[in-house]
């Protein structure tokens, strides 16, 4: 569960630079404001409820007495009830950075040493604390990835140098469950890049329910193509580069081959289980039943997917349910079974992402939520009340609100009242829930609920000291509308200067992502990059986003229209919406601007490219600028291969287009050490401008990743990025 308790941490840090006046009664936000935190929001700490379902726990860092601890709370007080434990009580471990609980709440994994490895994988050195013998049993001397205890509590399962092991805690004894792990060759129990970066899946080992038996997939990396990136360390410390080298399959290019395997902890015996044929296994998962756990497989397409039931007895693979699309099927973490090993589905097969039913064999008990909206989030069932609880778009695109159903698809109950966007946190049981909300004009608000009727029990936190210190600022209001364009009606955010004077015209700078199934107009407060907006606006900007067609949360056609046409009809909406908001009275035409970041730079770089006598400015950070740069999972799930669909991949890359930007201005920024979009991207569109002859600006950041961010970085770029701005537009 991802709920929290509140920490403050406003800063007051009144600094100003070149572009910043004061007012006699209101301040304007300069770039230091933002980057220090200034205007961070009131937020709650990650908490996991415990399983009576009454209470949770947190884990807090005492600075006093340099103590981490895991502290429990009453949900229906708020008040702490009991500390848990402590890294002053557990001789031998003086601190920690994580913790995990068995099953049984007896025992806890505790992390050290942790590091990041690529976005969610991370290594450490972690130990296994008994709460009632007060044991403290460290589970390897080396750094490992993903420990994870056994149902009954008494094994740790974890992966070390590409191999699986578990360790017993009654016998104190490891077992090494395979031997053939190979750094670039041969992954068992997590994932590889790819899968981790468009999966969202690392641990790639699961026990059955009995802590006899461990599924697992294994990953054979000999084929796929090496990327190596050259990090220059810092000045003074590294005199000669270091090199990283990974598995990176880009577009068109050889997977890892992934297989599927169990094994036996009597037996000690490893078994190899044989599907029809496919290219990825996404996700892996038992059922309530200790010998049967699922499977789903895709084709290279991932327009099929299929899910397989295996009994682990007699190693037999049982196809019971597949989907197709003309475009793609999205995978989720969705799949639940039930006590009697049904199953909760979701799937956009009526157009809309919805909820369904199916028997343990695959036939449909029913369709438990439809209409013309949105499945956005399932929370999960709950056994005692046989009521699904799920968040959706039903009260319009920009919103969410949360609701629960029976699972025969009566009863209906919205379970929240704002309207905005609201997220909740489930207590084990689903007696509670914490509910987050926002709106454009409401930081986070958090508040206690009954789950059986949504009734407020009680207020937690409602950020009211962040809204009174932006009373103090010079803010515009976000104002949400929709734009008719190319047929459709598109989701708008616009931020005007103060004291905006309709009778003036103001320059427009234009922010979008675009990328499939994304949101960048919501109903929520604002983030960081939203005081920059404020901040441009108090210049005299106008802000403004649009998201076209492609984007998310509007129906399966509208999400998919973009198929094997990435930047395509993307492209053509920005620049409809540019004409049209260049064609109010307000608004200066001659003086829009676009920017973006990712696969918003993909678009902002082909709009000033490919649209030069609309957009008079772009700036690009980490852009894609071939699809056949990026990775198989992501660019064949909406484009298919390279060679399948060479058109899709070069009409539609900037690099394409360099030699129609005869006019405009460009700004193009990199992190060298980005593992993700690599900076070979900027270097090829780089080479190509150069050959052409066309003027522009360009910055590469040293060892940035795609975030570039650390230290100054964040302030130097929205430094550069304002500058070019006011330079250019």
């Amino acid at each position: 569960m991802r709920t929290q308790k509140i920490i403050l941490s406003l800063f007051v840090i009144f600094l100003t630079n070149s572009f910043i006046s004061i007012h006699a009664q209101t301040e304007d936000i300069s770039l230091e404001d933002i980057w220090s935190g200034e205007f961070s929001q009131e937020r709650m700490q990650n908490l996991q409820s415990l399983k009576d379902g009454k209470s949770y726990i947190v884990q807090d860092y005492d600075r006093a007495s340099q103590t981490m601890k895991v502290d429990v709370f009453s949900y229906k007080t708020g008040e702490k009830t009991a500390t848990l434990f402590s890294s002053n009580s557990i001789p031998g471990l003086s601190i920690f950075q994580t913790f995990s609980l068995s099953k049984d709440e007896t025992k806890v994994i505790l992390g050290t040493e942790v590091e990041p490895i690529f976005r969610h994988s991370t290594k450490g050195i972690y130990y296994v604390y008994d709460l009632e013998s007060k044991k403290l049993t460290q589970l390897d001397d080396a750094k490992i990835q993903s420990p994870t205890f056994s149902p009954d509590g008494t094994k740790v399962g974890y992966v070390k140098d590409n191999n699986i092991f578990y360790k017993n805690l009654e016998t104190n004894s490891t077992v090494k469950v395979t031997t053939d792990g190979e750094k670039n060759k041969i992954i068992n129990g997590v994932t590889d890049w790819v899968y981790e970066e468009e999966f969202a899946f690392v641990r790639a080992f699961e026990w059955n329910r009995g802590g006899t038996k461990i599924a697992y997939l294994k990953f054979d990396e000999t084929k796929v193509p090496e990327f190596s990136m050259d990090l220059y360390g810092r000045y003074g410390q590294d005199l000669y580069p270091s090199q990283e080298v990974f598995k990176y399959p880009k577009a068109g290019e050889d997977n890892a081959k992934v297989s599927l395997h169990l094994f036996d902890l009597e037996s000690k015996s490893n078994s190899g289980i044989g599907l029809d044929a496919y290219e990825y296994l996404p996700r892996l998962k038992w059922t309530q039943d200790e010998n049967l756990f699922s499977i789903q497989s895709f084709n290279r397409h991932q327009n099929e997917i299929k899910l397989y039931l295996i009994n682990a007895e007699t190693k037999e693979a049982r196809l019971v349910l597949t989907e197709t699309d003309n475009a793609y099927v999205d995978v989720t973490d969705d799949l639940t079974f039930l006590k009697d090993n049904s199953f909760i589905w979701t799937s956009e097969k009526d157009g809309w992402k919805h909820i369904y039913h199916y028997a343990e064999d695959g036939s449909l008990i029913n369709q438990v939520t439809d209409g013309a909206w949105e499945v956005t989030n399932y929370y999960g069932f709950d056994d005692k009340s046989g009521r699904i609880y799920f968040q959706s778009t039903e009260n319009g695109s920009v919103n969410r609100d949360v609701y629960s159903i029976v699972a025969n698809g009566k009863n209906k109950v919205r379970l929240t009242r704002k309207t905005g966007t609201n997220r909740a946190d489930f207590s084990a049981d689903y007696t509670y829930f914490v509910n987050t909300f926002t709106n454009t004009t409401t930081p986070a608000v958090y508040t206690l609920h009954k789950a059986k009727n949504g009734k407020l029990v009680r207020e937690i936190k409602d950020n009211s000291a962040l809204l009174t210190k932006l009373d103090g600022y010079n803010l515009s209001p976000k104002e949400l509308s929709t734009l008719e364009v190319n047929g459709n009606e598109l989701n708008t955010w616009m931020i005007k200067p103060p004291n905006f004077d309709p009778e003036k015209t103001y320059p427009l700078l234009m922010f979008q992502y675009s990328g499939p199934g994304s949101q960048s107009v919501s109903n929520t407060f604002f983030g960081t990059n939203d005081y920059w907006y404020q901040m441009l606006a108090q210049q005299g900007y106008i802000v403004a986003c649009v998201d076209g067609r492609g984007t998310g949360f509007k129906g399966r056609d509208f999400k998919k229209v973009t198929q094997k046409e990435l930047g395509k009809y993307e492209l053509e909406d920005q620049i409809s919406s540019a004409k049209l908001f260049g064609a109010r009275d307000y608004i200066d035409g001659d003086r829009i601007g676009i920017w973006g970041w990712s696969y918003g730079g993909f678009m902002s770089t082909n709009a000033i490219f490919q649209a030069n006598d609309v957009f008079k400015a772009a700036i690009a950070v980490a852009p894609v600028t071939s699809w056949r740069f990026y990775d198989t999972v992501y660019t064949e799930r909406y484009m298919t291969t390279p060679q399948e669909n060479p058109s899709g991949y070069d009409d539609n890359s900037p690099i394409t287009h360099v030699d129609e930007f005869d006019k405009g201005n460009y700004l193009l920024v990199h992190g060298s050490g980005d593992d993700n979009v690599h900076v070979q991207n900027t270097m090829q569109l780089i080479e190509a401008l150069v050959q052409a002859n066309k003027q522009f600006d360009w910055r590469i950041y040293p060892d940035k990743n795609h975030g570039i961010y650390g230290g100054n970085t964040r302030l130097h770029l929205y430094t550069l990025m304002t500058n070019f701005i006011k330079e250019n537009l």
